[in-house]
């Protein structure tokens, strides 16, 4: 009896173990269950059935709902869905693609549509969202404002450029200690010169699509019109031909009546020329 005392108690340290090497690997396992979603494979998204959390490290409602997401994305096979989730803090183009205004923000996507969820966020209302199909009674986001378009494309660049430039701006000021003003100096110089580059790009294929034409002097308007406008100008055109022609006999009868004045004028001259010579005599 008292040997056997050792080996009855080697038995539960090993089970024990067994245990714990057994669970390892099983939570390791329910935590590989939530997809991580990124700049470079988010267009998967575009391919069957998704739910997408977007969520900052830092948000309290973020941290609370956690929990009840993991354990929904255990259930995301036998739903046959995808459960992912989007850390914006360092997807900061993904927030600008799909407008993120809030924290945390929900989305579903099936095939290529997106919709936003706002219901409830609990495991229970999760399952019953997708075996219920609660989904079809919300509107899916426009096609213009879709992730994919070139709207959200733009925006989500202009969201990585800001990012960009607070890097820069940290790094000008703690790196190589630089003031604050002088950080916003650089970006002040760099974005007149940015700006004066794309101007001269903008004039330049301006002018290259619509080159510029110089304007000639315009001729004599010409009097190929269509018939029904033609008419009133003829109309115009011969009363002013028949006042011309009035005011040309107007003048020719008054240097008539001139020269008429005139002939009669050195008629009695000449007649009053002899008559002061007799009388002289």
């Amino acid at each position: 009896m008292a040997d056997k005392a050792p080996s009855g108690s080697l038995r539960i340290p090993v089970a024990v173990l067994l245990l714990l090497l057994w669970g390892a690997p099983w939570a390791h396992g329910r935590r590989s269950d939530v997809g991580i979603i990124t700049d470079e494979n988010w267009r998967e998204l575009l391919e069957g059935e998704w739910m997408i959390e977007f969520y900052a490290p830092w948000c309290p409602a973020c941290q609370n709902l956690q929990p009840e997401w993991e354990s929904f994305a255990e259930w995301g096979e036998d739903l046959e869905v995808n459960v992912a989730k989007v850390d914006v803090t360092e997807q900061p183009g993904l927030s600008g693609r799909f407008i993120i205004t809030a924290l945390p923000t929900i989305y579903h996507c099936k095939d290529g549509e997106f919709r936003r969820y706002q219901g409830p966020r609990t495991k229970k209302d999760f399952i019953n969202f997708l075996s219920d199909k609660e989904w079809k009674s919300i509107e899916p986001v426009s096609s213009w404002f879709g992730p994919g378009s070139i709207l959200m494309s733009s925006m989500s660049a202009l969201f990585r450029l800001s990012m960009w430039i607070r890097t820069c701006h940290n790094y000008f000021i703690e790196d190589l200690g630089l003031p604050i003003w002088g950080s916003y100096t650089v970006f002040a110089l760099a974005t007149l010169l940015s700006g004066l580059l794309l101007g001269l790009f903008m004039i330049f294929v301006a002018d290259f699509l619509c080159p510029s034409k110089r304007r000639r002097p315009q001729a004599c308007p010409s009097r190929k019109l269509l018939p029904e406008s033609s008419q009133p100008l003829k109309k115009v055109e011969e009363e002013q031909e028949a006042d011309v022609e009035d005011v040309s006999e107007e003048e020719s009868e008054s240097k008539e009546g001139t020269n008429k004045d005139f002939a009669q004028n050195a008629v009695r001259q000449r007649s009053v020329g002899p008559s002061l010579a007799t009388d002289k005599s």
